[in-house]
C-alpha cells in the first residue's frame, strides 16, 4: 500500500520538480512510481497541472513535459535580481567582443521570446524588444530550438507552422526545413541568414541546463554587410564561451 505523502501542494510541486529534472517525458505513472504517490492522486494532478497549462501532454497522448506556464515560471526566477546583473554582464561583454546586438530567447509555444537584449553601439541596428516574440521557422534561435527536439516531436510541430515567406530566403517547404534542422542538430548551432529579415543575419548557439538540456539560445544579430555565413564561423568560439557561462548559471543553487 502507497504511504500517504504530504499536502496537495507538496505533492503538485514534486510532480513539477520532476518532470522539470527528467531527461525525457513521463507518464503518471511514472511519476507515481517516482514519488510513490497514491494512483489516482498522481493522475488527477497530472490532468489539473496540464489543464493550468504547467505541464504538457506529449502527442502520444500519455507522457508529460514541461509546459509553457513552467517555462514562464523558469524565465521569471532567471530574470530575477540575484541572477539578470551577472547574465546581462555576460551579455554585454559578449557583445562588446563581437561589435553586434546580442539576445537570449527562450521557446514560448509556436515562438521565440527574448529574455534579454544588449543593442549593439554601431548606428545600423535593429530595435527589438524583451518580451518581443519571433517565429520558430525563420530565426536561428527558433531553428536551433526545434533541432533540440525529438524527430517525431519535431516533425509535428513543423507540421503546425505556418511557413509564411518573411524575407528573401526563409524556408517555406516543411521537408527542406527539416533537413535544415537535421543540419543543425549535428552542427549545434544555427544560422539565420535573411530569413525573417532581408539584409539581417543572426548566428545562435544553446544554453543549456545543469542536466545537458537546452533551455534558451543565445545569438548575436547584425547586417549583411558587417556579418555573412561564409564568416560565422569566427564567431562560434565567443559565443559558445559566453553560452557555457550563462548555462553555469541555471545550475546555481
Amino acid at each position: 500500500m502507497k504511504r500517504e505523502r504530504g499536502s496537495t501542494i507538496e505533492r503538485v510541486l514534486d510532480i513539477l520538480e520532476t518532470v522539470a529534472a527528467s531527461p525525457k517525458p513521463l507518464s503518471a505513472t511514472d511519476i507515481n512510481e517516482v514519488l510513490d504517490l497514491p494512483k489516482a492522486t498522481a493522475h488527477r494532478l497530472c490532468s489539473e497541472l496540464e489543464a493550468h497549462g504547467y505541464l504538457l501532454k506529449r502527442i502520444d497522448g500519455k507522457n508529460y513535459q514541461p509546459g509553457n506556464r513552467l517555462f514562464d515560471v523558469a524565465v521569471g526566477v532567471l530574470a530575477n535580481e540575484r541572477f539578470s546583473a551577472t547574465r546581462h554582464a555576460i551579455l554585454t561583454a559578449l557583445s562588446e567582443k563581437v561589435g553586434e546586438t546580442c539576445n537570449i530567447a527562450y521557446p514560448d509555444g509556436l515562438s521565440m521570446a527574448y529574455s534579454d537584449r544588449v543593442e549593439t553601439k554601431a548606428p545600423l541596428r535593429l530595435q527589438f524588444s524583451i518580451g518581443m516574440r519571433v517565429p520558430l521557422y525563420c530565426t536561428a534561435s527558433g531553428k536551433l530550438y526545434l533541432s533540440t527536439l525529438p524527430k517525431s516531436r519535431r516533425k509535428s510541430v513543423i507540421g503546425k507552422l505556418k511557413l509564411e515567406k518573411r524575407a528573401k530566403n526563409t524556408i517555406t517547404d516543411p521537408e527542406l526545413l527539416i533537413a535544415e534542422i537535421d543540419l543543425i542538430e549535428k552542427r549545434q548551432f544555427s544560422i539565420d541568414n535573411q530569413e525573417l529579415y532581408d539584409d539581417v543575419i543572426a548566428i545562435a548557439v544553446p544554453i543549456k541546463d545543469k542536466h545537458d538540456r537546452f533551455y534558451s539560445s543565445l545569438a548575436i544579430q547584425a547586417p549583411v554587410s558587417r556579418i555573412s555565413a561564409d564568416n560565422s564561423d569566427r564567431y562560434l568560439p565567443l559565443l559558445r564561451e559566453a553560452a557555457q557561462e550563462l548555462s553555469l548559471l541555471a545550475g546555481d543553487d
